[in-house]
């Protein structure tokens, strides 16, 4: 079970699969497993690339830090980078879906030059936690020692899902309060590498993604009609785009 360090934090990933690398980063509350691997994933895209999914700190079998200074879109983002020296590989491509779209759009813009192309699975520019009065409300259900004390029935929703696999809710919670801002669109704006897009029709976690589409000059919008944010992962019609996506990319 191959774990590295990554200054300080022990983080988890899998490797499959032979040629182009492909690093996968999962979304918020998910594992590399639960994101990647029970969907498919893994299977469907080592076949013929180098595939390296991330526990990101604070989930799965990596390390859980109970302070909000370790994490945060930066942090979380080298540990991708640290994994990639770690391995040896200089280049890859990136897939992200939901908090691993974030992060990925971190990396976007922080090292364009470690990444060929880039997907951004269920994700748009309000990522559906702009509001700092929602992050409070929902770090202080992950701190609740009894759930029906929490009022906010977006925070149950979050502490109902969280509670659903096997989460450190304490490490969770210093997630929600790490420091965030929203992505420069200027910045988003001079993106110059292929990003794909993907999104399900039923998606209401976040906004509209058509505004992030159409900040950054490359991207193309992939809508999968009748999926949601939880069920779009699993959709066939995903790989699918994602693999004619990486054909066309050049690494």
């Amino acid at each position: 079970m191959p774990f590295f360090d990554s200054a300080g934090i022990k983080i988890h990933f899998q490797d499959a699969g032979s040629g182009e690398a492909v690093m996968l980063v999962h979304g918020f509350t998910s594992t590399a497993e639960h994101n990647w691997g029970g969907t498919g994933w893994i299977a469907a895209l080592s076949k013929k690339y180098r595939v390296i999914a991330i526990d990101v700190r604070g989930h799965g079998l990596s390390d859980k830090p109970h302070t909000a200074a370790a994490y945060g879109y930066a942090s979380m983002g080298a540990d991708v980078t640290r994994l990639m020296d770690h391995l040896g590989i200089e280049r890859a491509m990136l897939v992200g879906y939901s908090m691993g779209s974030s992060i990925a759009i971190e990396l976007m813009l922080s090292h364009p030059e470690r990444f060929g192309a880039i997907v951004l699975g269920g994700i748009a520019y309000d990522d559906g936690l702009e509001d700092k009065a929602d992050r409070d409300a929902i770090a202080e259900a992950y701190r609740a020692d009894d759930p029906s004390t929490i009022k906010s029935p977006v925070a149950k929703a979050y502490r109902r899902f969280a509670e659903s696999m096997p989460n450190d809710l304490k490490a969770l919670a210093a997630l929600i309060d790490a420091d965030r801002a929203p992505f420069d669109p200027a910045r988003l704006s001079a993106v110059r590498m292929p990003v794909l897009i993907v999104v399900g029709t039923n998606d209401n976690a976040i906004g509209d993604p058509k505004p992030l589409a159409k900040m950054i000059p490359r991207a193309r919008l992939v809508m999968l009609e009748g999926r949601d944010h939880m069920t779009a992962p699993s959709d066939e019609r995903f790989k699918q785009a994602v693999l004619d996506f990486m054909r066309a990319a050049p690494l």
